[in-house]
């Protein structure tokens, strides 16, 4: 073999960056992957794109006909067939709500419409905010009960469910699910800041996913995760906000108050497996503050980064 092929032959083994990316849950995702010969990106991207439309389809609260839209318009007590993936979805939410004791909360859809953060008006709704003073607490089985044999669901009591805690951690799972089936084994995916990574880079790094300073209106960089076979989240109150009565206003929601949050605490960021239950425990630890987020995430094992509101930071992980 000429020295002019040899190296033709050792250029095709040479793993290849790819980057997709595409609009997803009023946001975008990407896909960056190193792969050794040909690959379709335009089928690769379809494929992406239409795993994250059906997870919209049924988890959006902006789509009036999603599966969990009709499950909220449903009349109480009528049991609502829905599909797998968001009965999974319902699930978790439920069980890192009870383990966060009611921190992370899927009953706030009401709360964040009328808050001005939902679908609709971006102006907070003082009638409507009065109306919801005395709402129920959600407390599932008393508010929402799941058959999960049957795939269905029925809500008891007259609570909104709002997902956007959680799908789109699992929108970033499903896209590690479709990298996986279509046998890449080294990539990074993500929707905005929730990533997922598996293998190395070519030279053995792991991929390396910035941590941003967690200020309003300012695009730094706090810090650099390295992940490899993990996935990472970040809740923060810097981003997404209404101001009202001159103080801006988080987009997350306090349980316990009615209203959005308001506490010592800047950004949590959380390592985990899946990017579904970093995501949500990134908002329930955030929710608890910067007292008792710590102290749960230490006692339950979770790998977390808090920031505190005058910058300072406590990790639970070594």
């Amino acid at each position: 073999m000429s020295k002019m092929s040899t190296d033709s032959a050792q250029g095709a083994l040479e793993p290849r960056r790819h980057a997709l990316s595409g609009p997803a849950m009023g946001a975008r995702w990407s896909a960056v992957f190193f792969a050794v010969g040909g690959v379709d990106e335009g089928a690769l991207t379809r494929r992406l794109q239409g795993t994250l439309d059906r997870v919209e389809r049924q988890m959006s609260t902006w789509r009036p006909d999603s599966d969990l839209e009709q499950l909220n318009a449903a009349p109480l007590g009528t049991w609502v067939a829905i599909p797998r993936e968001l009965m999974g979805v319902l699930a978790a939410a439920l069980e890192i709500g009870r383990l966060s004791g009611g921190a992370f909360d899927i009953g706030v859809g009401d709360l964040v419409q009328a808050w001005g953060f939902g679908c609709g008006t971006r102006v907070p709704d003082g009638g409507r905010i009065a109306a919801l003073a005395g709402r129920p607490s959600f407390e599932p089985p008393k508010t929402l009960q799941l058959d999960p044999a049957g795939y269905r669901a029925r809500r008891l009591a007259p609570l909104r469910l709002d997902l956007s805690g959680i799908a789109k951690g699992f929108g970033v799972d499903e896209l590690a699910r479709e990298m996986t089936e279509a046998g890449l084994s080294s990539w990074l995916v993500g929707i905005d800041g929730e990533m997922r990574a598996a293998g190395t880079k070519p030279d053995g790094r792991p991929w390396a996913v910035a941590h941003e300073t967690p200020v309003p209106g300012v695009r730094d960089v706090l810090g650099v995760l390295e992940l490899s076979g993990a996935a990472v989240a970040t809740s923060g109150s810097y981003r997404h906000q209404v101001e009202v009565a001159g103080r801006r206003l988080s987009h997350t929601m306090d349980p316990s108050r009615g209203a959005p949050l308001e506490n010592d605490l800047a950004a949590v960021t959380v390592l985990s497996d899946t990017c579904m239950a970093a995501d949500a425990w990134a908002t329930a630890l955030m929710v608890r503050g910067a007292q008792d987020g710590p102290a749960l995430a230490r006692r339950l094992g979770l790998a977390a980064l808090f920031v505190g509101s005058e910058g300072e930071v406590v990790a639970t992980w070594p």
